[in-house]
């Protein structure tokens, strides 16, 4: 029998590239074997892992965040560039704010560093751990498969630590940008009691920035109303997705190995045994897409507003300088918005590590619980299949955070030159110059929406 199957193992392996991964594992609907008897010395079953939890919420993470780094880590450094010019004639506070700017590149540079190693892990598992499991399937060598799944998860504990502390890191730091923004504005106190009254034209701005903020305000709340409309569909589609598996032991399987909803979706689609759950899961699939798209229109809504209000916030800047009192320092509450939002990205990339962490466990107590594990092929059969979509898969995860990687490459080493140039000793046209520099890269960055969590809904 072992023989047999070893051979079985080797020509699935040599098939797997030119084969259809997910409706190889929909054969496998029931809980029985194709012999007629119930596969009772397999640990990983209907009730153990189509209702385990991990599968679910593991498989909620999308490798879109790179797009939200981009735009928020180049927003950070273009409005320190504005908050810099504001400054020009203020030289504590412009002090203050090269400070702050500088220690956000370095936080930039450790996080690229972070970055790196979720990629040198992502290409750990695929060409050492996931090799090694099929060869443990192959040999039937539980041992072996739980020495490597447990050295796997060292790797990852390590990378939730780290990302622990970046988190923190970031939070600390943004507390201090907000220290800083304290200081400007109690700097600006000062400066404005030496003048008895702000002029009409002054006045005149602050109204019309008063509207647009107004504006904004509501097309962000209709945005994080919307978002929020988008998560329940997403939890709702994950509990298909739990029911699903909890119906067929193929893709039980299938779901705790790959730890993205989309893949398994596909699965579902190709089953074609479940009308009901494929139904909803269609229904549920045109909601995101209408969802996203309103997303969408809204996120482009909210960009040209805030275009528009920075806009109008320099020329008061400008106005306000040329009287002798210190701006508004709003760009430095936009940076600390932004900043808040990679803070964001991080947290959820360690919750996404935990839960695969906690996967893998699962896979080590419930498929290689004992020492008799490979009597049934067509487990062999989906669990390779399993293991194989899953490199796929980790493969593009780790190149989305090579990508993520090389933009705080960017930003942390050239974004910030113009902290090189002291910004008091600009003439009035090159100030000027300097700025519609700024505000032309602002325009020119596109407005980013996640697609809808399972991106491989397509038939």
């Amino acid at each position: 029998m072992s023989t047999c199957i070893s051979v079985a193992v080797r020509q699935r392996v040599q098939k797997l590239s030119s084969e259809n991964t997910a409706s190889s594992i929909c054969k496998n609907q029931s809980p029985h074997s194709s012999t007629g008897k119930h596969r009772t010395s397999n640990p990983l079953t209907l009730n153990t892992m189509a209702n385990s939890k991990e599968v679910a919420f593991a498989s909620s993470w999308s490798p879109a965040f790179i797009e939200e780094l981009l735009s928020s880590s180049q927003q950070v450094c273009l409005l320190y560039h504005i908050s810099y010019l504001c400054l020009a004639k203020f030289p504590k506070l412009e002090r203050l704010l090269r400070m702050r700017a500088v220690e956000t590149q370095l936080l930039f540079g450790s996080s690229e560093a972070l970055l790196l190693k979720c990629v040198g892990t992502s290409k750990n598992l695929v060409s050492s751990l996931f090799p090694m499991l099929i060869r443990a399937v192959e040999k039937n060598k539980p041992t072996v498969a739980v020495k490597y799944l447990e050295k796997a998860r060292t790797w990852i504990t390590e990378i939730i630590h780290e990302v622990e502390k970046m988190a923190v890191r970031y939070d600390t730091h943004n507390r201090d940008v907000a220290t800083t923004t304290s200081d400007v504005v109690t700097e600006k106190k000062e400066t404005e009691k030496l003048l008895s009254q702000l002029s009409k034209e002054i006045k005149a701005m602050t109204e019309e920035i008063e509207k647009l903020e107004a504006e904004l305000k509501k097309t962000t709340e209709e945005l994080t109303k919307t978002e929020k409309m988008i998560d329940e569909r997403n939890r709702e589609l994950q509990n298909l997705v739990r029911d699903a598996a909890a119906k067929s032991s193929g893709l039980s399987i299938f779901a705790s190995v790959v730890p993205f909803i989309g893949p398994i979706v596909k699965a579902i689609y190709d089953a074609k045994t479940s009308p009901e759950i494929a139904e909803k899961t269609k229904a549920l699939e045109s909601e995101l897409n209408r969802l996203t798209a309103e997303k969408g229109s809204l996120k482009q809504k909210e960009w040209n507003l805030q275009i528009q209000t920075i806009d109008w916030r320099m020329k008061l800047a400008k106005l306000q300088i040329d009287k002798g009192t210190i701006p508004e320092p709003t760009h430095l509450g936009e940076v600390q918005r932004f900043l808040t939002k990679i803070q964001q990205i991080l947290i959820a990339l360690k919750l996404f590590w935990e839960k695969v962490n906690s996967m893998l466990g699962t896979i080590k107590d419930r498929t290689f619980a004992d020492e008799d594990i490979i009597d049934d092929p067509d487990f062999m059969d989906v669990f390779v299949k399993s293991i194989e979509t899953a490199s796929e898969m980790w493969e593009f995860f780790g190149g989305f955070c090579n990508k993520a990687a090389e933009i705080f490459r960017v930003q942390s080493k050239d974004a910030y030159s113009f902290l090189e140039i002291d910004p008091s000793s600009l003439s009035e046209d090159v100030w000027q110059k300097e700025y519609d520099s700024v505000k032309e890269k602002l325009q020119q960055l596109k407005v980013t929406v996640d697609q809808p969590s399972a991106p491989a809904i397509e038939n």
